[in-house]
C-alpha cells in the first residue's frame, strides 16, 4: 500500500516553536530602543569626560564634536586620515552617513542571520520549549477535526502551552500558534518529529491527519516510541477502524458513524441528539467525566457515588454497566464514568 507522507511547507520546518510573548512591533521597538539607549550612554560618558578628548582642528570640544566622536566610535569607522573639520560636515556625518553605514551592516548581519544564526536561535528556543514539555497533549494534524479538538481542550481549561500541534502547513500552524500552542512544522510519521515533541513524556495524543492511511501510520510510529501513551485517532472509513486499533490506537473515532448515530437517535426522540451533544460539549449543562475510584468508595456500589451519576466502570479495560453485577461492588483500580454538572448549568435560569 502506498502512503503519501505530508510535506512540510515552512521555512522553519523541523523547529518546535511557540508564540512570542511580545508582538513583532514591540520586539522591534525594544531592540531599537536598546540601540539608541546604548548610544546615549556612550554619548553621555563622552560628554562628561570631554576634557580627555582633543580636536585637532580647533582644540575645542563641542556637543556636535562629542556626537560625531560617539557615532564614529560606536560604528568603529574613521581612522583619522580624512576627517570632517566643520560642524556642518560632522553633523552630516553623524546624522546621515552613520545611519547609512549601520543599514549596510544590518544587511550583512541579516544575511548571516538567515544563513547561520537563525538556525542556532531556533535550536536554542526549541531546546527551551522541549525542556518544558511534560504531561502535554500532542495533536497531529490541524485541519477541521484537529482545530475543534484544540478549541474544546482550551474551553475545558487546558493551558495552550501544554498543547503541541504538528502539521505540514505553515498556514494551519499560524492558527494554532495564535492560540498560544506550541507548534512544529514536520512529518508526524517520522520518529524524529515525534521525538522532537517529547512524545515519551506526553499525556495523550490526538491523531487527525486527514487521511486514514497517514493517521494509522502516525499511530504505528507513536506506539513504538511510547508504548503506554493514550492515542485517539480519527478515521473516516469504517473499514479502517480495526486497522487503527491494531496499530495501537486507544480510542478510534469515526465522525461519520457518530453523526449517523445522532441522526438515527433523533428519529426515536427529538431531544436525544441534543442531550448527546450536551454531554460532549464543554459548555453544556452536563458533561461526562472519567476518574479513578476513591478509597472511600471501594466496596460500595456504583450507584452510591456522590460526585455524579455513575454510568459505567472499567475494570481491567473491561466495561461494566451500572446495571451489571460487577457494578454493585467497586474495586481498587476501577475507572468510573459519570455524568457531572457542566459549565452551562451555572447560567441556566
Amino acid at each position: 500500500m502506498r502512503i503519501d507522507r505530508p510535506t512540510p511547507t515552512s521555512a522553519t520546518a523541523g523547529f518546535l516553536r511557540r508564540r512570542a510573548a511580545l508582538p513583532i512591533w514591540a520586539d522591534l521597538s525594544w531592540r531599537v530602543a536598546l540601540v539608541f539607549g546604548l548610544i546615549g550612554v556612550v554619548l553621555l560618558l563622552h560628554w562628561v569626560g570631554r576634557d580627555g578628548l582633543k580636536d585637532n582642528y580647533d582644540d575645542q570640544i563641542s556637543f556636535i564634536d562629542v556626537l560625531y566622536f560617539t557615532t564614529v566610535t560606536v560604528t568603529t569607522v574613521g581612522y583619522g586620515d580624512i576627517v570632517p573639520v566643520t560642524p556642518e560636515a560632522r553633523l552630516f556625518e553623524a546624522l546621515l552617513v552613520t545611519p547609512i553605514r549601520l543599514f549596510v551592516w544590518l544587511i550583512f548581519l541579516g544575511t548571516a542571520y538567515n544563513l547561520f544564526f537563525r538556525n542556532i536561535l531556533y535550536r536554542w528556543r526549541m531546546a527551551r520549549i522541549q525542556a518544558d514539555l511534560h504531561n502535554h497533549i500532542i495533536v497531529t494534524g490541524f485541519g477541521t477535526s484537529g482545530q475543534e479538538a484544540v478549541n474544546e481542550l482550551l474551553a475545558r481549561g487546558a493551558d495552550p502551552r501544554e498543547i503541541v500541534v504538528i502539521d505540514g502547513s505553515e498556514k494551519a500552524l499560524q492558527l494554532a500558534e495564535a492560540k498560544g500552542c506550541n507548534v512544529l512544522c514536520g512529518d508526524s510519521t517520522r520518529d524524529k518529529t515525534l521525538k522532537d515533541v517529547a512524545i515519551h513524556r506526553a499525556r495523550s495524543m490526538i491523531v487527525s491527519a486527514g487521511r486514514d492511511d497517514t493517521s494509522i501510520l502516525i499511530t504505528l510510529t507513536a506506539r513504538h516510541l511510547a508504548p503506554r501513551l493514550p492515542i485517539s485517532i480519527v478515521v473516516r472509513n469504517e473499514d479502517n477502524e480495526l486497522p487503527a486499533r491494531q496499530a495501537g490506537a486507544t480510542t478510534v473515532i469515526n465522525p461519520v458513524s457518530f453523526a449517523g448515530l445522532l441522526l438515527a437517535g433523533s428519529t426515536s426522540g427529538k431531544h436525544i441528539a441534543d442531550y448527546m451533544a450536551d454531554l460532549a460539549a464543554s459548555g453544556g449543562r452536563i458533561k461526562l467525566n472519567e476518574r479513578p475510584v476513591r478509597a472511600e468508595e471501594i466496596g460500595g456500589p456504583l450507584s452510591a457515588i456522590r460526585t455524579g451519576l455513575g454510568l459505567r466502570i472499567y475494570r481491567d479495560d473491561r466495561p461494566i454497566g451500572f446495571w451489571e453485577e460487577g457494578a454493585k461492588r467497586l474495586q481498587t483500580g476501577d475507572s468510573i464514568i459519570e455524568i457531572v454538572e457542566g459549565n452551562g448549568a451555572a447560567t441556566d435560569e
